[in-house]
């Protein structure tokens, strides 16, 4: 799953002049896809020796009052390496509910529904909705959220708050061009929303709204919204977004809701559970998303991981409708769960994806291979293309393949092993650290591609094409690869 991140784009078609140069590119649909809760990481709030921030200490006191704590919480805020978690009072169990938290406390579209800005949200994105309750809440002094929202961050280090000169660090890089596209996409949707929305509704809206303030909202939710949860994709949850994230925690199901709400049962609440033991005084920690590459978790949570399998590329496949046999093989595509334009996500140490050379071979086939997009191969030949069709056909996406890794790996002004001495020199700030960890690990899949397809290239004269397949299973082929003539008697 993947997630939606940036990508290269290979158009290729049966002639090799038709390539188009590889380039970075947004993939699909980057608008969020809110992910489990993000911990805070905020440089404001760290404080020395173990006392809490104020605005905490008046954040825990408002969980207090509205019965979410007490004596018997299991865990309670605690100040850690990423800013601020949750630290065990006691021993946990694996498994043992750790918090829960009641609907009325919750923020999300049915939060904005029952608000004063319900009416004129309707029919607005869920994100897009409770943006604007966030953004308007944080004005209010007034409000009721006051106590939760005075202990969000004003910024994490997700890239969509890195500055140019930050960002220039991501040159040549998928994430970078990602995160261009992510910022011209929250641009736009503001710009809709104050003409259509916040200006004709200045009574609701008093205090300016700014782009910025837009961003803020959306990284908030980007970074801090549970999903998943039965009815239920856009969900704030005060007190349980202190939970911090490991890579060794493998189970994903760490929360959940519980209750009906209806007449006869308690009303919902967000409960959380601890995936292990956890010792008291250790911190609670959960897996946000086994599946997200380096570079997502950069763009939704502003830190990497430095897992091996988190490094991915993004590769764009498309039929190009330039090409003589576009309908022919769109409709194969098609028939196959593909379209036009198939993506690709390759992770470093882990095998090319299943149909990714099925594709290729599609999308390169012509010439004296056309033979296999007549509509009498069309519901067998997908299962050809699982193995070459021909030398030229393998050689073409071979060639145009590493052309294309090639082409991506020009554009970084730094070569993996420059990086890795900037990794080992140490002292990088948090936001160098990324960038450098996440151009390299891109580089890394590139070198590992190229590898792949120069390896495949190594073996063409080796490979048995359609052509001799065909011939066995007639019968006309002997063991060693001989034709068998039949002699009349």
């Amino acid at each position: 799953m993947a997630p939606p991140y940036s990508a290269t784009s290979l158009l290729l078609t049966s002639s090799p002049s038709s390539f188009l140069s590889p380039f970075p590119a947004a993939k699909r649909d980057y608008r969020p896809r809110l992910p489990a809760g993000r911990a805070f990481v905020v440089n404001s709030l760290r404080s020395s020796g173990s006392e809490l921030p104020p605005a905490v200490q008046t954040f825990w006191k408002w969980l207090t009052e509205e019965g979410v704590v007490s004596s018997k919480t299991s865990t309670l805020p605690g100040v850690v390496d990423e800013g601020l978690g949750l630290i065990a009072k006691r021993d946990i169990g694996r498994n043992e509910v750790v918090l829960e938290v009641p609907k009325r406390l919750w923020i999300n579209p049915d939060t904005v529904a029952a608000s004063e800005i319900g009416k004129v949200c309707v029919g607005l994105k869920p994100w897009i909705a409770v943006a604007l309750f966030l953004i308007r809440e944080k004005r209010s002094e007034g409000s009721r959220w006051r106590r939760y929202i005075d202990v969000l961050p004003e910024e994490t280090n997700s890239t969509i708050f890195w500055s140019e000169e930050e960002l220039a660090e991501l040159q040549g890089s998928q994430l970078l061009s990602t995160t261009k596209s992510v910022k011209e996409y929250i641009k736009n949707e503001f710009e809709k929303i104050e003409e259509e929305v916040i200006s004709p509704n200045k009574k609701l809206f008093p205090n300016p709204i700014t782009l910025t303030d837009f961003i803020w909202a959306f990284g908030i939710l980007r970074s801090r919204a549970f999903s998943r949860l039965r009815g239920h994709n856009l969900l704030l949850v005060p007190f349980a977004d202190l939970i911090n994230h490991s890579s060794r925690i493998e189970t994903e199901d760490t929360y959940e809701i519980k209750g009906t709400g209806g007449l006869f049962s308690r009303d919902s609440v967000f409960s959380l559970r601890s995936p292990v033991y956890v010792k008291a005084g250790e911190q609670v920690l959960i897996q946000y998303d086994t599946r997200k590459s380096n570079g997502e978790l950069a763009l939704d949570y502003g830190f990497i991981e430095a897992t091996a399998n988190r490094n991915a590329y993004t590769l764009t496949l498309g039929i190009s409708e330039s090409d003589p046999f576009y309908g022919d093989k769109l409709d194969i595509a098609e028939s196959n769960g593909m379209g036009e334009t198939a993506y690709f996500d390759i992770y470093l140490g882990q095998p090319l994806p299943p149909t990714m050379l099925q594709y290729l071979r599609l999308v390169a086939l012509g010439g004296t291979d056309a033979f296999l997009l007549e509509s009498i191969f069309r519901n067998t030949v997908w299962g050809h293309l699982d193995l070459p069709v021909s030398r030229s056909n393998e050689e073409l996406v071979c060639r145009v393949v590493r052309e294309a890794c090639a082409s991506a790996l020009s554009g970084y002004s730094t070569t993996v092993e420059e990086d890795a001495e900037i990794i080992e020199s140490g002292s990088l700030n948090p936001r160098l650290e990324i960038a450098v960890g996440i151009r390299a690990g891109e580089k890394r899949v590139l070198r590992q591609i190229d590898g792949d397809f120069k390896e495949r290239e190594s073996e063409l004269n080796e490979v048995e094409y359609y052509q001799e397949r065909r011939l066995r299973d007639l019968g006309l082929v002997g063991e060693q690869g001989d034709i068998i003539f039949w002699e009349p008697k």
